[in-house]
């Protein structure tokens, strides 16, 4: 990481501080993140950071501390799916930046229309650990699908083919659905997991492929149908990472982000099976902690009193239009009324802190990851110990 970026972002005080942080924050990743072994391992993630970089909802672009922090997580990993990078790709060029030249990146075009929220889904991968393999593309329905009946997935699944040692594999980053938790959003939600399973599952079967499925699924929780129609299609969860009692959201109750795998090479695919080889990492405990508040407290009032004008000045110009848009001046004077609630005192504000912005800062989604075994020479030698017609 470009750590020396410190002595130009920030100035003497300010500087000490993010420091602080990022030692850290490096500290507690260590403790719980797999060591990265040389032709050993492969750490792979997932990670939903909200809304990155647009400040679409008035809470404030990202402050330039928030990147570093970003960084520092990204980079205990080596191969990071990503969903909600925006349109505008200055924010991830501004972590690509921080990470290093060992960094790089490969991201699809936005999705446009109402579902597809204009995101675009994101492989933030170390170069030293993990080859490109020149093989990318976005999932595409056949016509005669059967359970979207001829539509497309709100948000375009991600699919690129890597290989990290004796390893080769295909990785596709999914942003399913959400909608509502009943009615016809939530069927919609089920009928996108199940689709995308089921034709990665044909895929992998008739070309012999690894395939890795990650990102946010929208599950509700691991005994909904949500999970069944992903684990009925035959691919399986990392246990550490079904068995966990929390969930991947940062109030921990949701169990939205996941990690499944389907392989019939698994001589030569595995996933390692430790306590911490799977997990997920709540960055809350170090960075934007609740004990923060007044540190960041400038913060939100700037941010607040910016959006109360902004939406002033756009009730005043509905207000004066001849022809009037009712909903829309409601609306405004709703927001507006909202703010102010925010603002009334140091417990309304905390609450903002905690349950809004701090989010708009580093996510609403903690990242998931998942340790997969990258040296199977002992397993390659075996077999041709073992087999006579073997094909080396």
């Amino acid at each position: 990481m470009r750590y020396y970026g410190l002595k130009n972002d920030f100035d003497a005080n300010k500087r000490k501080v993010v420091a602080k942080q990022l030692i850290d924050l490096k500290k507690d990743l260590s403790s719980k993140v797999p060591e990265k072994q040389t032709n050993g391992n492969l750490l792979i993630a997932t990670w939903n950071i909200r809304d990155f970089n647009s400040n679409k909802y008035g809470h404030g672009y990202r402050l330039q501390e928030s990147f570093y922090y970003i960084a520092e997580i990204i980079s205990s990993f080596d191969l990071v799916a990503v969903q909600e990078v925006n349109k505008d790709m200055s924010g991830l060029s501004k972590l690509m930046y921080i990470l290093g030249q060992d960094w790089d990146y490969i991201c699809t075009d936005v999705t446009e229309g109402h579902g597809g929220n204009m995101e675009r889904m994101a492989f933030i991968y170390d170069v030293r650990r993990v080859t490109f393999k020149k093989v990318a593309g976005e999932i595409v329905l056949p016509q005669n699908n059967s359970i979207l009946k001829g539509t497309q997935f709100a948000r375009t699944p991600f699919m690129v083919s890597f290989q990290s040692g004796w390893s080769k594999f295909s990785l596709c980053t999914a942003h399913i659905f959400f909608g509502s938790n009943s009615g016809q959003a939530l069927n919609r939600r089920i009928d996108e997991i199940n689709s995308l399973s089921a034709f990665l599952r044909k895929r992998a079967d008739n070309d012999l492929e690894n395939v890795i499925l990650l990102g946010d699924f929208n599950i509700i929780n691991k005994e909904h149908e949500t999970m069944e129609v992903l684990l009925k299609n035959g691919f399986t969860i990392p246990k550490t990472i079904y068995e966990m009692a929390k969930g991947t959201n940062m109030f921990r109750d949701k169990f939205y982000d996941q990690i499944a795998v389907y392989s019939k090479l698994s001589q030569f695919f595995k996933l390692v099976e430790s306590e911490k080889s799977a997990g997920c990492y709540d960055y809350f405990k170090q960075v934007f902690r609740n004990d923060d508040f007044d540190f960041f407290k400038p913060s939100l009032i700037r941010t607040l009193e910016r959006r109360e004008m902004d939406a002033e000045l756009d009730l005043k110009n509905e207000e004066l239009k001849t022809e009037k848009n009712f909903d829309l001046i409601k609306k405004l004077k709703n927001t507006i009324l909202s703010i102010q609630n925010k603002l009334k005192n140091d417990q309304t504000l905390n609450d903002y802190y905690n349950c809004e912005w701090k989010t708009f800062q580093m996510s609403d989604h903690l990242p998931l990851w998942a340790e997969l075994v990258t040296d199977h020479s002992e397993s390659y030698l075996l077999r041709i110990m073992e087999t006579q017609n073997f094909e080396i």
